[in-house]
């Protein structure tokens, strides 16, 4: 239950984007098309995964006063194979992606799940963790991209849609219309996936008047 616990909270309790508000930059850049999202969000998740795993197996080794340069050199090395991969396989995303692929390295999700969790934890843990937030960053990259490219360029994926495709509305596609649908998604998420928190039971612990009443109750207890 816990190693679920740790997968799970990164797509919705704890997403990234639109609970902790990390990855704004790249998520508000990236997220004008459906495949830059998801080509993004591959990416971003298979350096969480494999940076988490190679910091929880290290945690006992990095010196702690030099963790921070670690982790950094660490997260450079994955994404510059990631970056080289995508450059072979992909070069039409490696272009639509531009600097904000090799700009993984400095993503405040990756560094911070790695000094937050993967430094303080096992190697599955640490693995299912980084999964989960992947999947959650991408899930949200690709919500914004599909209601950005939907309304604002009339297209899903690239595809024309019927009526869409001459009656779209431009701003979405820039960066007044990415706030906006940031904040409606933020807004949405914060409405109705978070838990309410439990009613507590009213009783004398905490009350300030507690001791002044034990005492009334005393006095009629020896009357």
């Amino acid at each position: 239950m816990k190693n679920l616990d740790n997968f799970t909270k990164g797509i919705i309790k704890e997403n990234p984007v639109l609970v902790l508000v990390l990855g704004t930059c790249p998520t508000l850049a990236t997220s004008t098309s459906v495949m830059n999202a998801l080509g993004m969000g591959a990416a971003a998740t298979v350096v969480l995964i494999f940076s988490n795993i190679l910091i929880s197996a290290l945690r006992k080794v990095i010196p702690d006063k030099v963790r921070i340069p670690c982790y950094i050199v660490l997260i450079a090395g994955l994404v510059t194979i990631v970056q080289m991969l995508v450059k072979a396989f992909a070069p039409a995303l490696d272009e639509s992606l531009g600097i904000y692929l090799p700009l993984i390295v400095v993503n405040c999700i990756i560094l911070g799940r790695a000094e937050m969790f993967a430094s303080k934890n096992k190697v599955i843990a640490s693995a299912l963790d980084g999964l989960g937030m992947g999947i959650g960053f991408t899930l949200a990259l690709f919500l914004m991209a599909a209601i950005r490219e939907i309304f604002g360029n009339g297209s899903f994926a690239g595809i024309p849609l019927p009526v869409l495709a001459d009656n779209h509305i431009s701003i979405l596609t820039m960066a007044p219309g990415g706030f906006f649908v940031f904040g409606l998604l933020i807004a949405a998420v914060n409405k109705f996936a978070k838990h309410k928190p439990k009613k507590k039971e009213m009783g004398c612990e905490g009350c300030p008047q507690a001791e002044a009443c034990n005492k009334i109750k005393e006095e009629a207890a020896q009357k």
